[in-house]
């Protein structure tokens, strides 16, 4: 795999969706069924054209991996469950930080692997919200990094 970042554009949007929720549903067990079908239009439609969005793509030229900021927020960071654990993560968020300086994710404090992955790159819990950003019960860990 090339493992290079690479950007996305319209053509790659049905393809970052079907990422998305194979993301979602190896990683946020915690979601109902009928929020990730709530969710995956409002992806398509609306989140992907308010985020810049980066991707990685394997040997076959498939998106393995993508990214989303806004300004200098993580919004979006999804692995294809076939490819976790292969330092695409990792890849991505260094990019980010890199290129955008971001400084702030948001991440469900459900979605503990998540959590721990945000820690270990040296952000912190600054707050929490009860609901997501929809108003659903989610609650939502706001998280910066703090250089030490």
């Amino acid at each position: 795999m090339k493992n290079e970042i690479c950007n996305v554009s319209k053509e790659n949007y049905v393809e970052i969706v079907e990422l998305w929720e194979a993301s979602v549903r190896a990683t946020h067990h915690f979601l109902k069924e009928e929020d990730i079908l709530y969710f995956k239009p409002l992806i398509l439609n609306e989140y992907l054209d308010a985020v810049e969005l980066r991707c990685i793509k394997n040997n076959n030229q498939q998106i393995v991996g993508f990214s989303g900021i806004h300004e200098n927020s993580l919004e979006m960071l999804f692995i294809h469950p076939d490819y976790r654990g292969q330092k695409i993560g990792k890849k991505l968020l260094t990019y980010a930080f890199e290129n955008f300086s971001v400084h702030k994710v948001d991440v469900n404090e459900q979605n503990e692997q998540a959590i721990g992955f945000y820690q270990h790159y040296g952000f912190k819990t600054i707050s929490r919200s009860e609901l997501d950003g929809t108003g659903k019960p989610y609650p939502i860990l706001h998280m910066e990094l703090v250089k030490s």
